[in-house]
């Protein structure tokens, strides 16, 4: 019995954690990180994986974006895009 109880306990652990929908901020974020070509490294590593000076890089580019167009906040971002007819980023 107790090899039983050995051969479940070994298998792939599944992880726990339920996906939560991506936020207009997580999706900016993406899509910032897409463009700089650090997604990779963000799918391959995480967020956490990111040096400081890569994650300053992005939220600076994210900054210099909506500076560019104007906005205050990522809710208008959001509107923005979506009057110029493209979706939001995924």
């Amino acid at each position: 019995m107790a090899v039983e109880q050995n051969k479940k306990t070994t298998g792939k652990k599944k992880s726990r954690k339920k996906k939560k929908p991506l936020t207009p901020v997580d999706k900016f974020k993406i899509e910032t990180a897409k463009e700089l070509g650090l997604w990779d490294k963000v799918k391959e590593i995480g967020w956490a994986g990111l040096s400081a000076a890569e994650s300053g890089q992005i939220g600076g580019y994210m900054t210099r974006k909506m500076k560019q167009r104007k906005l205050n906040n990522l809710e208008e971002y959001s509107e923005a895009r979506l009057k110029r007819g493209r979706k939001p980023p995924q």
